[in-house]
């Protein structure tokens, strides 16, 4: 199986079975983005604690790319602190426009593809850019709160 075959099964498999992808509202911080170039949305709830991503799930729909890549990064960010799950969506912006990754990836490498079709990129990036608001989000409210 060729490393393009293996990448389109990886983004197909989280298209169909995506992960941490709820009905309803989840808990947590949360945003509403959507794209209206192609009508991908997205809501995404983000639970912190002591500066690390306890829990992240989202509710969406769309493309098999913007699909696929919110449930690769609920599962890449869970775990992480705040600072790592944001550098990673920078890897993951400068990945989109055609900068390659400079750490292992995993899964996340699936997307590298995406850059080769710059109408696709915004589908990609959609769960990312949520996700570096929700967490601004919730900063700003931590900050109040001390």
């Amino acid at each position: 199986m060729a490393v393009d075959e293996l990448y389109q099964e990886i983004i197909l498999d989280h298209y169909r079975s995506p992960r941490n992808q709820v009905d309803g509202s989840g808990s947590g911080t949360h945003v509403h983005h959507d794209n209206p170039l192609c009508g991908d949305e997205i809501d995404l709830f983000v639970q912190v604690e002591h500066g690390r991503i306890q829990r992240a799930t989202f509710q969406g729909r769309g493309c098999a790319i913007s699909t696929a890549s919110a449930s690769m990064m609920t599962e890449a960010v869970e775990g992480k602190a705040v600072e790592e799950a944001l550098a990673l969506g920078e890897t993951m912006r400068a990945m989109m426009h055609g900068s390659p990754p400079e750490t292992d990836l995993g899964d996340l490498a699936a997307l590298e593809g995406v850059a080769r079709f710059p109408v696709r990129v915004k589908c990609a990036l959609l769960a990312w850019v949520a996700l570096s608001d929700v967490l601004q989000q919730q900063q700003s409210r931590a900050a109040e709160g001390s």
